[in-house]
């Protein structure tokens, strides 16, 4: 009997998490905190001086409510803080603070020996294939 699509990815996706959820756990964090805390180091890396938590819930297809509760428990531990905007005083900037700057080299180290992990027995090949369709999938949720 074949497996239905969907469980394949619910399958993959739980056992990831659970992979970097230990990572994040030595950390004192949750994986999707990490993910959070990631995607702010790589836009710092990147250039950009102005991370709204709007920004943010764009990313990380997260909930308003869900990512104020996530930024509240990283600045709570230390990880970011919250600075009014120069460009608009309606909004806070996140910054990662000195114990987070360049994190999101760590994360991705973290991300590759999880995804070698369950990618095991693939080819490079097979790899670059799987980055890509899977590039191709979250290109098609975007758009929609």
């Amino acid at each position: 009997m074949m497996m239905p699509f969907g469980l394949k990815i619910a399958i993959i996706n739980r056992a990831f998490r659970k992979k970097l959820d230990e990572k994040a756990q030595k950390m004192g964090l949750t994986s999707v905190q990490l993910r959070v805390l990631g995607s702010i180091s790589r836009l710092e890396a990147a250039g950009e001086t102005e991370i709204h938590q709007n920004d943010l819930e764009q990313l990380e297809h997260i909930t308003h409510p869900a990512m104020t509760k996530h930024i509240q428990q990283l600045e709570k531990k230390g990880f970011v803080r919250c600075v009014s905007s120069q460009k608009d005083r309606r909004y806070k900037k996140i910054i990662c603070t000195e114990k987070s700057c360049g994190i999101h080299k760590m994360i991705l180290a973290h991300d590759k020996e999880v995804f070698d992990e369950l990618c095991g027995n693939l080819t490079e090949e097979q790899r670059e294939s799987l980055n890509l369709i899977a590039d191709i999938i979250v290109k098609n949720i975007d758009s929609n």
